[in-house]
């Protein structure tokens, strides 16, 4: 037997990972050692975590070094990583703090929501680095275990029993099926590593190993690997568990759900089109273009009845992401249409997690008084919380797309990738976002007609009392989508920097 050869490790390319998995020790620690009256310090040592690890993010970034590589390429540290991780980490600080007055006043145990919620960020940070069949597997179940429990964290609520169960058992229908395709890519290519099954599944390449990827076993597998993804999106016809697992979740554990975990799903998704599968877009673009279409018109139609704030974010959220999957179905079109594809998918998650923070967080505040989540129940909200009225209508008018706000560059940044692609199918697939914009615009303008013109259904004109910490996350998710209203530029350099393609 040969001697063991210890992996060649990049630790300060591993930093954020590291520093992230100290926090939660720390904070699985503080909860046991610090009394009720101290429980404090386990929310401050979260929140402090996630800044820190955000530091080796950045001094990565400055380093000069474009690319690390580690694990034979299994694990990647590069532009691409280190935006996403970014993004991961400002994300999960923000819910930490829509959930701080949250947790503090509900019936929940709070050191385990700190640990499970800093958990399935480690597994999103994973993600963004992952180039392997098996890390990007460990990752996803690391993101997902923890958020099946949060999910049905209101222990003695039946609608959160009901989220956490729907949530976990599709879930693990969804992992099986894709790792079944991991598994016959593996089986068919001998190899986990993504660059390599890339050079080995393209059907364009001269040598008769690559060219074997044109194969029907080839393009059932990546179906199925993708389908796996296709419900962590939130995909039409894969969706069925968000409205229900949405409404039902605590509201702090929604906006992760509806921003960090969509996200890891659609980084997985990046990684293994553009490196994996890019030479296949016979299969993949078809899948993508018919999964866009679907995802946007089901969403938005459905929206369009609901009664709720939450379900209607909830559809909300999955037709955004059918915006996201436009430039995943024209990447293939030709030569550079994957980097632009690829730009715009990237902008429009970095843009959309604002917008949807955002929007949860007033949720929230405005639950503190009326405890309900009907939409009638904003009716009059400008005469009472006229702030609270005034970002909540930036929210829906930058998810609908209205400019000169964020949203509108992220669907601009969608449509010039569509025609940048030119095809036929690509025009067609433009137009159906077009149509759905408008349509997202009628329950968007709904929400913003029941606050500034209808009167308050109570009568109660009462002013909201915002805690600290939920002005400080509806600061920086409105800061990020006015300032990228007026100046796109700064996300488009993010996304032109996290590409994959070639």
């Amino acid at each position: 037997m040969g001697a063991f050869i210890a992996p060649n490790l990049d630790y300060h390319a591993l930093a954020p990972e590291i520093v992230l998995t100290a926090a939660i020790v720390g904070a699985l620690v503080a909860d046991l050692v610090a009394g009720v009256e101290r429980r404090w310090l386990v929310a401050n040592l979260a929140g402090v975590g996630v800044l820190a690890a955000l530091v080796p993010v950045v001094s990565l970034a400055l380093s000069g070094e474009d690319v690390r590589s580690m694990l034979g390429g299994a694990y990647v540290v590069d532009e691409f990583a280190l935006v996403l991780k970014g993004l991961f980490l400002v994300t999960g600080f923000v819910v930490l703090l829509l959930s701080r007055r949250y947790v503090d006043e509900g019936d929940y145990d709070r050191g385990e929501f700190y640990f499970l919620l800093l958990s399935s960020l480690l597994g999103m940070v994973v993600m963004a680095s992952a180039r392997d069949l098996l890390t990007i597997f460990v990752a996803l179940e690391t993101l997902s275990i923890p958020a099946y429990l949060l999910a049905g964290w209101s222990k003695r609520d039946l609608k959160s029993n009901e989220a956490a169960i729907k949530y976990y058992l599709l879930g693990v229908l969804a992992s099986a099926v894709m790792l079944y395709g991991m598994s016959l890519l593996y089986g068919y290519t001998g190899t986990t590593v993504l660059a390599e099954i890339g050079a080995r599944v393209t059907t364009s390449a001269t040598n008769a190993l690559a060219a074997t990827g044109n194969q029907p076993i080839v393009a059932l597998a990546i179906v199925l690997v993708l389908v796996g993804f296709a419900f962590k999106v939130s995909a039409v016809p894969f969706h069925f568990w968000a409205p229900d697992t949405y409404e039902g979740a605590p509201t702090p554990v929604t906006a992760f759900l509806s921003v960090a975990s969509k996200t890891g799903g659609f980084v997985a998704m990046f990684q293994l089109v553009y490196v994996g599968f890019l030479g296949r877009d016979d299969v993949w673009a078809p899948m993508f273009w018919i999964l866009a279409a679907l995802t946007m018109t089901v969403g938005n139609l459905v929206a369009l009845r609901q009664t709720n704030i939450v379900r209607l974010l909830a559809y909300s959220s999955v037709a955004q992401a059918g915006y996201i999957l436009v430039p995943f179905a024209v990447a293939g079109a030709g030569p550079g249409t994957a980097r632009s594809a690829l730009t715009a998918s990237v902008v429009y998650l970095l843009v959309y997690a604002a917008m949807n923070l955002g929007a949860f967080g007033v949720v929230i505040a405005v639950a503190r008084k009326t405890g309900s989540g009907d939409i009638a129940s904003y009716g009059g909200l400008f005469q009472y919380a006229p702030g609270l009225t005034v970002v909540m209508t930036i929210f829906l008018f930058s998810l609908a797309g209205i400019p000169p706000l964020a949203g509108a560059w992220a669907k601009i940044f969608v449509f010039r990738a569509v025609l940048d692609a030119g095809t036929t199918w690509a025009v067609v697939l433009g137009v159906v976002a077009a149509v759905n914009s408008v349509i997202a615009l009628f329950y968007y303008s709904s929400v913003a007609r029941e606050m500034w013109m209808n009167p308050v259904p109570d009568g109660d004109s009462t002013p909201i009392v915002v805690p600290p910490s939920l002005v400080a996350a509806l600061g920086i998710a409105v800061a990020v989508v006015l300032v990228v209203g007026v100046w796109p530029q700064a996300f488009a350099s993010l996304g032109d920097l996290a590409s994959l393609a070639p």
